[in-house]
């Protein structure tokens, strides 16, 4: 691994067993990897809290019934309202009734967060998460991704 700073840690012996035991569950190699994922997630965490304008990808799942009215309808209109922010979709039927769909968004914590609040809102929507990791990307490769409105 090149330009590394090697830190020193302490911990009290129960909360090192602990940890390991983490890590041996998880399958990490070795301890740094896996205090260098804590950290990561820990600053990933804090930038989706305080920074509304922070650039993130992620994902936004949605469960509902395509039997219920208008439902399909709404969705779309929505999701094409929001084209530059969805880069992509997949939709599966799970029964005759349920529908799942995944979508792959990015945008700032605000713009991603509320193209989800407006999609988990409609009407015969069951269940919506949204997931978001914060990324630092210039300023040449977000413009690749964005699509022109």
């Amino acid at each position: 691994m090149d330009n590394v700073t090697r830190i020193g840690v302490s911990l009290e012996p129960e909360l090192l067993e602990d940890f390991d035991k983490l890590i041996d569950r998880k399958g990490y190699i070795t301890r740094s990897e896996a205090i260098r994922d804590l950290i990561r997630s820990a600053l990933a965490k804090e930038i989706l809290k305080e920074d509304e304008n922070a650039v993130v990808f992620g994902t936004i799942t949605l469960f509902y019934s395509h039997h219920k009215g208008g439902v399909k309808e709404r969705l779309m209109e929505i999701q094409h309202g929001h084209h530059q922010r969805i880069l992509s979709s997949i939709h599966v039927h799970l029964d005759i009734e349920q529908c799942l769909e995944v979508l792959i968004v990015n945008g700032t914590v605000k713009e991603v967060r509320q193209l989800s609040d407006e999609l988990g809102s409609v009407k015969g929507v069951t269940h919506r998460t949204l997931h978001r990791t914060p990324v630092s990307l210039g300023e040449e490769a977000m413009r690749a991704h964005i699509h022109e409105q």
